[in-house]
């Protein structure tokens, strides 16, 4: 226990303990909202839009952990883990608005329909298409993520292949 305690202290155990939550969580979330809709049912739709709130807003603590294991994990990182990371670091930054975009949703298809209650299908049906496009987004973060330590996840091409050019050190 003293040594996972310990570990806590470290950005990016933390990074990798809560970089599941917005994929996997939305999903879930995504998925309970889906049969809410076949409920019919405002009480059903409440938890399912809770989960997409909570998960989507878990992004920033997940983006912010990342963020700050990024010089860290550089120092450790092989020549082609160093351009995964930088790839992974730059979509993660272009990608973290669209996850709390949808946290601003989610909450908006909570609280507008207490007043105006035939808003609610609409919002929630928005709600669920956003996070299905934010579990795509997260995929493709994560993408990115794997090989920075894992050689065996790594396709034939860099990803500065792919882009043609590599990122600025933050």
């Amino acid at each position: 226990m003293h040594d996972f305690l310990n570990e806590l202290g470290n950005p990016a155990y933390r990074h990798l303990l809560l970089n599941h939550l917005p994929i996997v969580g939305l999903a879930a979330g995504a998925l309970a909202l889906f049969v809410a809709f076949f409920l019919r049912g405002r009480a059903a739709r409440i938890p399912a839009l809770v989960v997409i709130l909570v998960m989507s807003a878990a992004a920033y603590p997940v983006y912010e952990t990342g963020r700050q294991a990024y010089k860290p994990v550089r120092r450790i990182a092989d020549e082609a883990g160093v351009d995964w990371l930088d790839a992974h670091y730059d979509r993660a930054g272009a990608g973290v608005r669209a996850f709390y975009a949808l946290a601003g949703l989610a909450f908006v298809a909570l609280v507008v329909p207490i007043k105006w209650p035939r808003s609610g299908t609409p919002l929630a049906a928005a709600t669920l298409l956003g996070a299905i496009a934010c579990v795509g987004v997260g995929g493709w973060i994560a993408q990115a993520g794997g090989p920075i330590r894992h050689a065996e996840l790594r396709p034939a091409a860099s990803p500065s292949d792919a882009t043609g050019s590599l990122p600025t050190e933050p």
